[in-house]
């Protein structure tokens, strides 16, 4: 599996061979830079730390600072860990460029992202509920999410809500992975993905960007 950071820079269409629209989603996608090179002797797993977005020195905490220094890299906003099958020191070495010609061949990626915050919200609009009748002597209850009932209490386990009540709460702000986009282009120059369809979050949020786990790519 490939993967890489990026920032969702926007949507937009572009038209097909046949002149129909297709919608999609512009990624900003690296160059990411190989922060830390983990193995099975020294962390237990083989892994690889990369890193996208640089933040100056000053806003970084001197440990961090040091952390990136000896991949020769300023410090970045957006760090994570790919997982690897197989030996980690072998594909990989320390504040190597990865760019988007790695997904050249790739037919479908998924993209993870957090989904856009819309603050607080009742249950119709958090979860869809249907609410209460327009009449029959519904009465300010409307759009009430209705009897709690015997979800009010745990029992054995204390007077408190179960887990995973359907209530009103804060709404989005959560990760939200995108399965199976189409690679459509990719822009080398400019580091720039070109995916079908929406993506989670806001324009400027920050992504990750990988294989897509499926068949599709073997077609």
């Amino acid at each position: 599996m490939t993967m890489l950071l990026g920032k969702k820079v926007g949507m937009t269409r572009i038209y097909d061979e046949d002149g129909s629209i297709k919608p999609v989603t512009v990624i900003e996608a690296g160059p990411c830079i190989v922060t830390q090179v983990k193995n099975e002797q020294t962390d237990g797993y083989d892994a690889v730390q990369i890193g996208f977005d640089d933040v100056k020195p000053s806003r970084a905490k001197k440990p961090m600072v040091g952390h990136y220094k000896k991949a020769g890299a300023a410090p970045k906003k957006f760090v994570r860990e790919m997982r690897l099958n197989g030996n980690s020191e072998s594909e990989f070495e320390l504040g190597q460029k990865i760019n988007v010609d790695v997904f050249d061949g790739t037919k479908y990626v998924d993209v993870v992202g957090t989904s856009k915050g819309k603050g607080f919200a009742g249950g119709m609009k958090r979860h869809g509920f249907g609410g209460f009748p327009a009449t029959h002597g519904t009465e300010r209850k409307h759009r009430a999410s209705g009897s709690i009932a015997s979800f009010a209490s745990d029992a054995g386990e204390g007077g408190n809500i179960k887990k995973g009540k359907k209530m009103s709460g804060h709404t989005g702000n959560v990760k939200v992975t995108t399965k199976n986009h189409e690679l459509v282009s990719i822009d080398s120059d400019k580091n720039l993905l070109v995916v079908k369809g929406a993506i989670p979050g806001p324009s400027g949020g920050y992504v990750i960007v990988k294989t897509a786990k499926t068949a599709k790519n073997k077609q």
